[in-house]
This record gives C-alpha cells, structure tokens and sequence, in this order.
C-alpha cells in the first residue's frame, strides 16, 4: 500500500530538467511543481511495490530517490533525487 504524506520527505535540492522534459511538460500544460511535489511527499507514481519499497529505505538511508509518472500512453516523466539530496531532476527515460 502507497503511504503517502501531505509533508516534504525530504529536500529537493536544486531542481533541474531536461530540455525534452521541459517541452513535454510545456506542450502539455503539466506544472513541474506538481510532480516535485508529489515526489517529495512519497508519491512515487508508477512504480512497483519493489522499487517503491526501495525508495522507502533510500529514504531512511540517504540514497538515490526515484519517481515514475505516466504522463499519457506514451509519455513518462522521471524525478530523481540524488543521494546527498543536492540536486533533483526531471527528465524523460530517453534522456537518462
């Protein structure tokens, strides 16, 4: 079960995204903010429960932090948060 929090989790860092991130989102009209904020509240979107689990001990532990949001049929969006928490970034899984 997802258990997730209206309160940040954790501290974004600086954000950033990349160019191809920041077109869909743009020709979209989808707020960056919504999904940074859903990620640091632990909704990490379309994850299994293994990799969702993951994220729930990266939490504690101060490792890398993953979302997935299906953005429509084709389109996924990333947000990752790196370990030290300094940087978060949204991207697209082809500009991985």
């Amino acid at each position: 079960m997802n258990h997730i929090h209206k309160n940040p989790l954790f501290d974004l860092g600086q954000t950033v995204a990349t160019p191809g991130a920041i077109e869909v989102l743009q020709a979209l009209n989808i707020s960056p903010t919504s999904l940074l904020c859903r990620h640091q509240c632990g909704d990490w979107g379309d994850l299994c429960d293994e990799d969702q689990a993951e994220n729930k001990y990266a939490l504690s532990h101060g490792y890398r932090l993953f979302s997935s949001y299906k953005i429509t049929e084709t389109i996924k969006i990333w947000v990752i948060t790196e370990a030290d928490r300094s940087v978060t970034t949204l991207l697209l899984p082809e500009d991985y």
